[in-house]
Order: C-alpha cells, then structure tokens, then sequence
C-alpha cells in the first residue's frame, strides 16, 4: 500500500516529466510489491546475520531430544480418598427401625406412608428417640453400630431382640458438582459411596468445553486438583476417589492451548493443543500438508518464545521422509507459530508475476516522457 504522499510525487514527477525520479518511484514500488511473504534465511550465513535475540536450532535426530518437551503426564491427586466408604449418621436423617415380631415397636408404612414419612428423623442433638429405651444417639454412627445399641439396651426389655435399622431417607450428607457439567447439581451421599466420575456422571457428564485434566475437589478449605483424565485414559485409580460430605467438584472450562499455522500450508490455520498433545508432522498433516510446488520443504519453521526476551526458532528439513519422521518426535507447545517458508524458485516467480504490471506500467511512462 501506498500513501498519498507517494502518489503525489508520481503525479508530480509525471506531470515535470522528469524521468529519473520517475524510475525512481516505479523501481521503488516494484520492491514494495515483491515482499508479500516472510523471507528468513535458511543458510548459516544468513542466519548468523540474525540479532542476538534469535536462536536457530536446525533440528535433527541427536538434538531433536533436548527440544521438544514430553506430552503432558497425567499426575496422581493428593485428595486423599479410599475406596472405603462407610455412611455416617447425621441430623436430618430418617431411620427405619424394624424389631422382628414385635409389631407394636415398629411403625408401620403403609399405603399412605412411605418408609421415610413413618421412621424416626435424627434431631439436631443427633439422637432419635426409641419406645422403652428412649434416645438413641445416631449421629456419626453407622448403622450397624446403632442397631447393636438398640439391640443391647431393648434386650433389658425384650428377649433376644433381631433387630434391623435402615437409613429410609438420606437429608445429612451432600456434595455439589458445579463448572462444566451438563447439569451441575447437589447431590446427597448415600450408603452406597459415590465416586468422583459418578458425581460428575450424576451431573450430565462433561460438556465439550470442560477440561477433565483440571478438575478440582474443595475439601476441608483446602482445593486438590484431580487429573480425571488421568484415570479415564491412564487408570490411575487414585484419582477417582470416593466423595465426603462437604465436597465441591468444579469442572473448569477448558483454556485456549493453541499453535499457529502459517505460510505455504495447504490450509493456514489454529491447532488446538488443549486435547490431545500435537507433533510438527501431526500438525502439517491435518492440515493438508505443504503447499506444493509453492512450499520450501526444507523450511519448515517453529517460532517459539524462549525466556522474556529470546525467541527460538526451530527448523526442520522435510525435503526428505527422514525429516517428516523427526517431525514426528517434536511435540508443538501452546504458542508456537509454524511457518512454512516459500521455495525460492516460487518467490521468483511471484515476483515476476507481481511485477509485470507495474513493468508495463513504467514502459508506458517512459513513452509517455519520451
């Protein structure tokens, strides 16, 4: 592009009829129209020319190790969380309490009444109130442990008493599942342990933006991340762990982790790195490959930020199968721009074709001066 300026002085050269600075301006608009791609050398040469702040690397099989960085390990949490998981009585809870023949100690359900609206709701002081043997301390118990009490203490009323206790109703324990699940809820523990992949299941399961890498479990005022990921595809149990009351599970939303394709690619484009860890060939490949004949193949580039103020840039020679197998082995980090530089008997060429033109141009000027 061209500014006013420029075009005023053309204007003027033209109308003085000055052919000099009329050359002048063409060839200097002819240099303009040939830069419309990034030139970097390829040669040690050129490169050496290079500010202090560039490092190229020209990648090959004995240092190609020191570069690229392993995927992305899946890590093991620390919430602790056995698969153990034993319900603990709370207030709110309703017990059902069944004394086998001894009709007149339970109450009885019902059509009309369901098993929850005829037991006994623990109280806030943790206890429920039983027929001869009166409270009966239930909070932070089993119900095993409060079955032997019953048992043992109406044993001083009843002889040899079979007793059966049941939680008819869960109101006590709870977690919440929020973030990116389809439906984040509360969801209220059970006898039955729930797992992290359960609750998150319960919730709708992922949504397409979460990132089951990041997941974090909120316990005791303390935040464990967990690896989900980790267990689906790596199974590490451990981190899967089972839920306590009290537990948040946040499922974040997945962060951008892109790379940049550019330059003689058949299909320039974003690679998303946030799902799956992408190499250089991987990354050509999705994208259609080298643009040829347009494409230099011995200058593919990685652009990559090194430091605050140092860029690296990686070049890869993949004029032959060995260099598309290295490509392989070079895993694209969030942030790298790969280039594709432009094959030198093409920027010829371009060049040539942009300047036809603007050559016809100038030889109608000079007929013009002439």
């Amino acid at each position: 592009m061209f500014t006013n300026a420029f075009w005023g002085m053309l204007n003027d050269a033209l109308s003085k009829k000055t052919p000099a600075l009329c050359a002048f301006l063409i060839l200097l608009a002819l240099s303009a129209c040939s830069d419309g791609y990034v030139q970097f050398p390829t040669s040690p040469e050129g490169q050496r020319a290079l500010g202090d702040d560039v490092e190229v690397i020209v990648l090959s099989a004995e240092n190609i190790g020191d570069f690229t960085s392993p995927s992305r390990q899946h890590q093991a949490t620390l919430l602790p969380g056995g698969r153990n998981w034993t319900y603990a009585v709370g207030a709110g809870d309703i017990l059902s309490v069944i004394v086998f023949d001894h009709p007149e100690l339970t109450l009885p359900a019902g059509p009309q009444r369901s098993a929850a609206e005829s037991g006994f709701q623990v109280a806030g002081d943790g206890t429920i109130t039983y027929p001869y043997i009166g409270a009966v301390r239930a909070t932070g118990r089993s119900v095993g442990q409060i079955r032997s009490d019953i048992s043992q203490r109406l044993a001083n009323f009843i002889p040899n008493p079979q007793v059966e206790v049941r939680i008819a109703a869960y109101n006590s324990q709870a977690i919440v599942v929020s973030g990116e699940v389809a439906t984040p809820n509360r969801q209220p523990l059970t006898s039955v342990g729930t797992s992290l992949i359960e609750a998150i299941n319960a919730g709708g399961g992922f949504t397409e933006f979460a990132d089951p890498r990041s997941v974090t479990v909120q316990r005791g005022g303390r935040i464990y991340h967990v690896d989900v990921q980790g267990f689906l595809e790596g199974g590490m149990t451990q981190n899967n762990p089972v839920l306590r009351t009290g537990d948040v599970v946040n499922v974040p939303r997945r962060r951008a982790e892109e790379a940049y394709l550019l330059g003689e690619v058949a299909r320039p484009d974003v690679m998303d790195l946030s799902r799956e860890p992408i190499t250089l060939t991987q990354a050509l490949t999705r994208r259609g490959g080298l643009q040829t004949p347009r494409a230099n193949a011995r200058g593919v580039l990685v652009f990559r930020a090194h430091g605050n103020d140092m860029t690296r840039v990686f070049q890869l020679d993949t004029s032959s199968p060995s260099g598309l197998l290295l490509g392989t082995r070079f895993v694209l980090e969030p942030g790298d721009v790969v280039y594709v530089l432009r094959s030198a008997l093409q920027r010829w060429n371009d060049t040539i074709v942009r300047l036809l033109p603007t050559v016809q141009a100038a030889r109608s000027v000079e007929d013009f001066v002439n």
